[in-house]
């Protein structure tokens, strides 16, 4: 039955504590972390904090000598600050502000974030070799989106600190065709952000009447194709040697025979190229790695196609094809196709009987940060 409050008053006796019992103890601060001996006195809900780490624990089953101490907050949370930042063409993908420069220029942080920043450093392709020649290899490839960096050639790399200033941005130009007979294609462009360096791709080489360094593949980021040459041996890549790769940037280009070689690309060697019988057929520009830096998936740095060693008057030989940017080889008195731009792709190698090639395709830089949680 409710109580009239007309019918009180006066003062209500006093209520003695020790009625009051279940109930949790007050916070316990200690220089260690509770065991499964640390009896509470409170029971389930006690409450223990660590001086030492800052690190509170909740008792969420009370039995002696079995205790379980449940870890809770922890100390030393830093608070979330933004990066913010300009340069380039700017886009959004969820909590992240993603900056693309396809060509040379400045990112400046004018307020320093808390979250460390991403990149992908692409440099520019190698320019192919004439005459059957190699395939340009790929711009050396630098990401340090760890998930991204399955591929043979690349390897993860450490994040970078958000910090006030500028920071120069340099995208590394394709490499040249080759200039003559015998000439190797030329070597892409470096491309640069910050710290981060990304070698350009090693150039094609070029048909030679006799194995030489003229028709190697010149080293780079990734290496170039090897050029055809003349010779009786039937085998694939039997002759002139693939350029080398950069360590942690890319793959080796593809050895020669008769046809040229394969570039090499970010993940894969590049294909060699076979005798003139009974095929003739050149290598395969080897593989980029595809990059969702930018919210959206892209393949990038794949080597370019060998050129092929057959001509109009003969049917044997096919020409060396690429993905990921490179360019596809050459068949009979084609030249092949250029790298694509800024995907560091390497060139194409020209036709057997082609008196060009083609250049490599122009590198990218992409720099991805945190904006907000």
């Amino acid at each position: 039955t409710a109580l009239d409050a007309t019918k009180l008053s006066g003062n209500l006796p006093a209520i003695s504590g020790a009625n009051l019992t279940s109930l949790p103890s007050d916070i316990t601060k200690q220089g260690s972390d509770p065991t499964v001996s640390t009896n509470p006195s409170g029971g389930v809900g006690s409450l223990i904090l660590n001086t030492s780490t800052g690190t509170l624990w909740a008792c969420t089953d009370a039995t002696g000598g079995a205790n379980v101490w449940q870890a809770g907050v922890e100390g030393n949370v830093s608070p979330f600050t933004a990066t913010i930042a300009t340069g380039g063409t700017i886009t959004t993908d969820g909590n992240y502000k993603v900056h693309t420069f396809t060509t040379s220029g400045t990112f400046q942080i004018t307020q320093a974030g808390s979250e460390l920043i991403d990149y992908l450093v692409i440099a520019g392709g190698g320019g192919s070799g004439r005459q059957h020649g190699g395939g340009g290899g790929a711009g050396g490839y630098r990401c340090s989106v760890v998930e991204e960096n399955s591929g043979a050639g690349s390897s993860a790399e450490s994040k970078l600190t958000s910090t006030t200033g500028n920071k120069t941005v340099t995208v590394g130009a394709g490499g040249s065709a080759s200039s003559g007979t015998g000439v190797a294609g030329t070597n892409g462009a470096d491309s640069v952000f910050d710290s981060i360096t990304s070698t350009g791709g090693g150039g094609g080489g070029s048909f030679h009447s006799a194995v030489s360094a003229s028709a190697d593949g010149r080293n780079g980021g990734s290496g170039g194709g090897a050029g055809g040459y003349s010779a009786t041996n039937t085998s694939c890549g039997t002759g002139a040697d693939g350029g080398t790769a950069t360590a942690n940037q890319g793959m080796n280009g593809g050895d020669a025979n008769y046809a040229g070689g394969g570039g090499g690309g970010a993940s894969v060697v590049g294909e060699a190229g076979c005798g003139a019988s009974p095929a003739g057929d050149a290598g395969n520009g080897g593989a980029g790695i595809s990059s969702s830096i930018t919210g959206s998936s892209v393949g990038r740095a794949g080597g370019g196609g060998g050129g092929s060693y057959g001509n109009a008057n003969q049917s044997q030989g096919s020409r060396g094809t690429a993905t990921d940017g490179g360019g596809n080889g050459g068949w009979g008195q084609e030249n092949g196709t250029d790298g694509t731009a800024n995907t560091g792709g390497g060139a194409g190698g020209g036709g057997v009987l082609a008196q060009g090639s083609s250049s490599g395709g122009s590198g990218i830089v992409i720099i991805r940060y945190q904006f907000q949680n």
